[in-house]
């Protein structure tokens, strides 16, 4: 057994080094991510095991990989395990070790994608390459999908998959990024599941001056200084928590010390109480109850003497449940205030999705994390961030964002890393994702 373990760590660990190496690095433009070069290494590893593959590539070097186990009855479910092969920029001058060298330390591979989302697209294909290896014959089928430009809202991966390709890509269950770690309860380890993510509302807001001679500064309308005051004001914008649905769910399945369930179920004291929780926690509480704004990017003038007369800011805005866009833009008004009438505001709605928690796919992942991980259940969570998994949730299928982490991978270091500064998974954390995947398929296509 210790034997087959061994093996096992190694193969995903293998596979994961050689993905972050490829280094598709995704910011945002069409040329950008080259996907193509982790689906060659995927294609190459799961090339032995006989199965047919396709690749769609809708632009050049943006390629995503398929590979289906077909089932035996055509009314049994259909699971598919998707991962993602790009990657966001990196500053290599804030990392410890190089991000893109996939060094082994201390028993964890670090590098750019690491926990997001390499780590799952690794143990995802091994486990689909070991049960196609094994001789797996399920009643239902197996997809195993390794899709491109995830980190820039799915244009050329999932949302153009769904669109164009949607025969070969529709599948009853989905399952993706993230969750699985473990959270320490009096009960036993509790493992989150994402049944539901918030919404996007990504603004460029284009702040209007008058242009003018920068040797002249004295009563001018300088866009630079106007949009400086917008960030500020659109950083400070308090809007209350809505505590309720899937917060309220993972509050009670956690059972918290009853101090901290009240604190974080009290829509009027929240915002203070989760001042005094740990860093990691409390931001990940506030995005869970808020629409959050964060300005990011900006972009204004045009040479050092000249007054700009325009500036565009691009604000990462992420909404709640049920929240409509006219909702958030009366939100982007009332933050900017009597500043409004010199700004435009253009956004991009893509609301949130959820999938039920009363499916035989969570309870079949109830039974398999069971026998995992000793004492362990789930608990309903949000996804902050986005994932492919809502092109699929509109698409028909029900998906949840899932993964099986060992107990060293700490919650505060999973969330810091997502994005950030030294990426590192456990070889632990690999094995067992790749055991997920194995005795989920099993307990769940047969």
């Amino acid at each position: 057994m210790a034997d087959e373990q061994t093996a096992l760590t190694d193969e995903v660990t293998d596979l994961l080094q050689h993905l972050i190496r490829n280094e598709c690095v995704n910011d945002g433009s069409l040329e950008s991510g080259n996907e193509s070069r982790s689906v060659d290494t995927l294609a190459q590893y799961l090339g032995s095991t006989g199965l047919d593959m396709e690749i769609y590539e809708p632009r050049a070097g943006r390629k995503s990989l398929l590979a289906r186990i077909e089932g035996s009855d055509p009314d049994a479910p259909t699971l598919m395990i998707m991962g993602h092969t790009d990657v966001v920029p990196v500053n290599p001058q804030g990392w410890s070790r190089d991000p893109f060298a996939a060094e082994i330390f201390d028993g964890q591979v670090w590098g750019r994608g690491a926990v997001d989302m390499l780590n799952l697209t690794s143990s995802m294909a091994v486990a689909f390459r070991r049960l196609a290896d094994s001789g797996f014959t399920p009643k239902g089928t197996l997809i195993y999908l390794a899709v491109a430009d995830e980190e820039a809202l799915g244009t050329w991966g999932a949302s153009w998959l769904t669109e164009h390709e949607l025969d070969a890509v529709k599948a009853d269950y989905v399952l993706t990024e993230s969750g699985g770690f473990q959270m320490p309860s009096p009960d036993g380890p509790r493992l989150p599941v994402m049944i539901e993510e918030k919404g996007t509302y990504w603004s460029k807001l284009t702040v209007h001056g008058t242009p003018g001679h920068g040797s002249q500064p004295f009563r001018t309308d300088n866009a630079l200084v106007t949009a400086s005051e917008v960030v500020r004001r659109i950083a400070g914008y308090k809007p209350p928590p809505r505590l309720a649905g899937t917060w309220t769910a993972f509050v009670e399945g956690m059972r918290f010390p009853a101090e901290l369930t009240q604190g974080l179920l009290d829509p009027e004291g929240f915002d203070a109480f989760i001042e005094t929780l740990p860093v990691g926690f409390s931001r990940l509480a506030h995005a869970c109850t808020h629409t959050t704004f964060s300005p990011n990017v900006a972009h204004g003038g045009t040479k050092t003497n000249v007054i700009p007369d325009t500036v565009e800011l691009d604000v990462d805005i992420r909404t709640l449940p049920g929240q409509p866009g006219d909702e958030v833009h009366a939100m982007i008004v009332e933050a900017i205030g009597d500043l409004a009438d010199r700004v435009d505001i253009w956004s991009n709605d893509d609301p949130s999705t959820r999938s039920d928690t009363d499916t035989p796919l969570w309870d079949a992942m109830s039974r398999v994390t069971g026998r995992l991980c000793e004492n362990s259940a789930l608990v309903p969570f949000m996804m902050v961030g986005g994932t492919d998994n809502r092109y699929f949730r509109r698409a028909g299928s029900v998906g949840y964002g899932f993964g099986l982490f060992s107990e060293r991978l700490k919650f505060e270091d999973y969330a810091s890393m997502f994005h950030g500064n030294d990426e590192r998974v456990d070889q632990e954390s690999l094995r067992l994702s790749t055991e997920l995947w194995i005795a989920l398929a099993q307990e769940f296509l047969t």
